[in-house]
């Protein structure tokens, strides 16, 4: 028998903290976090170079490693690193997990009544990557790092967090494309230099020391976990490797100083990531000239052996990742099986002092070495900065941003709540209380607001689920038409949970689960008022039915929207907020899902095969929303502040080959890009009556060489704007970094002829010529 409707009244006091965090102990409870060099305990500890914070960091870590024996080493090549009790060095857990929060995944966090029982969870990375807005990616890495030290100091996590996770998010079946900013590159790079930077600068301005050490993973060309048997796979294109799997994880590195780098369970041209010695000592080590340690993801160098069979020992397997610049191994492979590695001569112990080195230099930046962290800049962090009032505040903030609007028939929204007497409440996420509107890689959060808990504290409402669970196999069609009929608006409240995607499972189609649509077009049949569909989820639902149907009035997407969610759904639909999210990735129709191989890793589309390519750069077939697809409750228009250039000339040196033959495209070299660059300043305005923010996408279309991108995203700005203001928004584009393409052989070409830029529907024509 289906359950009765549901009725909730107004909630005029809503809970800042779940009732278990009301007693949670006073600052300075708590374990003590481990550490090395308590001279306190030990005076003699003192007479050690490595105690000695006042020397430079390359000398410390020197002297310690010439402490060592080689098993001694050995235990600092694992996730788990054994404590060396005659030099005061205790062991460590390398692995906590900071993705949008402090996250339990891994063994460094425990979340415990008794001392942490919780934590700020804020959206899931792909929702506040639709907020488009870099400063807020920076508030959320600091408050997640003053979260992380505080829980530090009283031995509840780590100082090392294996995030952010930058890998573009290639196809909308991926179940871990919710961690990632989307499928853009340079979004998902400008997230991960701001989010990693906020992790890890120092109040201070010590830039050669750490508030606590990010993660870019998984390096590199990894977007697949479980579809149709097939897992983690092999990738051997060069051109889509340089132009849009590398980009994120190179500006981490380069712009965002990244502390660590996780190699991934993929094969890239043949050979396992994490023992591909080009893709690890060329280029993280070599050409980007990575400050810190290189980590694999967990036992995939046991992977490498067991199930790729890429060598034929395991000696051979320990050998290959350190030989290729692994320095620390999550799992327990490298500490059972690099010894006799050594033993056999396949290893040099120089390279075991590399590895170790780039570990104990990244524990120095943290203080690890440097005794007391209580005595330490942020000793004074504890349970008072865990759940904050500000930082909960933030969280409900972030969902509002992310939130986007895809539809909004007649301004149905937003909805009054001074003329909406019974709103009808309808879905099997609108009262989910397992955290799935949380995403994955999630802590216990500090409260946790549902869409019905939300949207009960604007007005009175109905609620009845609809359907028996989130997969709908049997929708309740009849009782959710009764409480729609006589309601003044309604809300459903559909999509996904972490049941349907999530780590080591991917979706085989992109429709909603089960009987959902059939409920969603009946509900709407039977409805009065408006009919506002939102959808929870990770990556994009094919609802064109939806789209179409003029009885469902509005649709909003809002990610797994955190631990603060509900709130922020209910204050976009009443209007305490404008939206202005757009979407960070593509939403195809079924179809896709239906004649595209996930495990195609190709890019581009191909006439010839009919394949239709991926992401908005390449793909060439019908879509259901376009990345960066958004509404306001306000209008803006885009004019141009001053002109721009109609042709850019590249100047080359004398003899060059272009200045005799034809060439469609020149390297992107210095000297011949300096100074080769333009600015674009653009008059905002908001022309709406409601105050709103408003992101300016500048795209742009390269000439058709190279199989060049369709169309490319160089640069974003979010502002602000009362109604009828305005504003100038100023962009400095440079041609050989924002306006260039890679070849066929993976260089980076300026290329010659007629470029477009394009903002809304503003479009610039130039030619750059030589």
């Amino acid at each position: 028998m289906a359950a009765p409707p549901k009725l909730c009244l107004p909630i005029t006091i809503v809970l800042v903290v779940l009732l278990s965090y009301c007693n949670r102990p006073i600052s300075g409870a708590g374990n003590p976090p481990p550490f090395a060099c308590d001279v306190s305990k030990n005076p003699d500890l003192k007479s050690f170079t490595f105690c000695n914070p006042s020397l430079d960091i390359d000398t410390r870590v020197a002297d310690l490693v010439n402490k060592l024996t080689l098993k001694e080493k050995i235990g600092w090549v694992v996730s788990g690193s054994e404590g060396v009790t005659r030099l005061g060095i205790p062991g460590y857990e390398w692995w906590s997990e900071a993705l949008h929060g402090i996250g339990s995944n891994g063994p460094g966090v425990v979340f415990d009544q008794n001392n942490v029982p919780a934590a700020t969870s804020f959206p899931q990375v792909i929702l506040t990557a639709a907020s488009f807005n870099v400063s807020l990616f920076h508030l959320i890495g600091k408050a997640v790092s003053t979260e992380a030290r505080a829980m530090h100091n009283v031995g509840a996590a780590g100082l090392t967090f294996w995030s952010p996770n930058v890998n573009i998010f290639r196809d909308p079946r991926w179940g871990r494309g919710q961690e990632t900013p989307g499928e853009d590159p340079l979004l998902s790079g400008q997230y991960a230099v701001a989010y990693v930077k906020a992790l890890q600068q120092r109040d201070d301005g010590d830039q050669t020391r750490l508030k606590v050490a990010a993660c870019c993973k998984h390096y590199t060309a990894y977007d697949l976990d479980h579809w149709k048997g097939f897992d983690r796979l092999t990738f051997d294109a060069q051109q889509d490797l340089d132009d849009t799997y590398q980009p994120p994880f190179k500006s981490c590195v380069l712009d965002g100083n990244v502390a660590s780098v996780m190699c991934s369970y993929n094969q890239v041209n043949g050979k396992p990531t994490c023992g591909n010695p080009e893709l690890l000592n060329g280029v993280i080590r070599g050409k980007w000239k990575l400050n810190g340690y290189i980590v694999s993801d967990c036992d995939s160098v046991a992977v490498l052996f067991n199930n790729q069979h890429y060598k034929s020992s395991p000696e051979e397997a320990a050998a290959v990742a350190v030989n290729s610049g692994l320095d620390l191994d999550c799992g327990s492979f490298l500490i059972e099986h690099v010894e006799a590695a050594v033993n056999r001569g396949l290893v040099n112990e120089s390279s075991i002092n590399r590895a170790i080195s780039n570990n104990f230099a990244t524990m120095m930046r943290l203080g690890f070495f440097d005794g007391n962290p209580s005595n330490q800049l942020y000793g004074n962090l504890g349970h008072k900065d865990i759940c904050t009032k500000e930082n909960q505040e933030l969280a409900r903030e972030a969902a509002r941003q992310g939130i986007v609007l895809l539809k909004n028939l007649g301004n149905s929204l937003p909805l009054s709540p001074t003329s909406i007497k019974s709103l009808a409440v309808i879905g099997p996420n609108a009262d989910d209380k397992n955290f799935n509107m949380i995403g994955n890689y999630f802590g216990t959060p500090c409260e946790y607001t549902t869409p019905l808990k939300g949207l009960t504290s604007y007005v009175p409402t109905v609620y009845h689920s609809g359907c028996n669970r989130i997969f709908c196999d049997v929708a309740q069609v009849d009782e959710a038409k009764k409480i729609a009929s006589t309601a003044d608006a309604v809300v459903l409240v559909m999509g996904s949970n972490q049941s349907i995607e999530a780590e080591g499972l991917d979706r085989e189609d992109i429709t909603l689960p089960g009987q959902q649509q059939l409920l969603i077009s009946e509900v709407a049949k039977v409805a009065k008022g408006p009919v506002i569909l939102v959808i929870m989820s990770g990556g994009g639902m094919d609802v064109q039915f939806a789209k179409e149907d003029s009885k469902i009035t509005a649709i909003l997407w809002v990610g797994f929207p955190g631990e603060a969610g509900g709130a922020a759904i209910a204050d976009v639909i009443f209007g305490s907020h404008n939206p202005s999210g757009r979407l960070p990735m593509t939403w195809y129709p079924q179809s896709y899902a239906e004649k595209v191989n996930m495990t195609d890793m190709n890019m581009r589309h191909n006439s010839k095969t009919g394949y239709p390519g991926r992401t908005y750069r390449f793909y060439t077939g019908p879509t259901i929303y376009q990345f960066g697809f958004g509404l306001s409750y306000s209008g803006f228009k885009h004019r141009l502040a001053e002109p721009l250039p109609t042709i850019m000339t590249v100047s080359l040196e004398t003899g060059h080959a272009c200045q005799s033959s034809d060439c469609k495209s020149v390297d992107a070299v210095e000297p011949m890009c300096k100074n080769l660059g333009f600015g674009v300043h653009l008059t905002v305005k908001n022309v709406g009556k409601l105050a709103g923010s408003h992101t300016v996408l500048v795209f742009s279309r390269p000439p058709r060489v190279h199989n060049a991108p369709r169309k490319q995203l160089v640069a974003f700005r979010k502002v602000h704007l009362r109604p009828k203001g305005e504003e100038v928004v100023r962009f400095e584009i440079d041609v050989c970094k924002d306006l260039s393409v890679v070849d066929e052989l993976g260089n980076r070409k300026v290329a010659l002829g007629k470029h477009v830029l394009h903002v809304g529907n503003l479009k610039h024509f130039f030619n750059v010529t030589i």
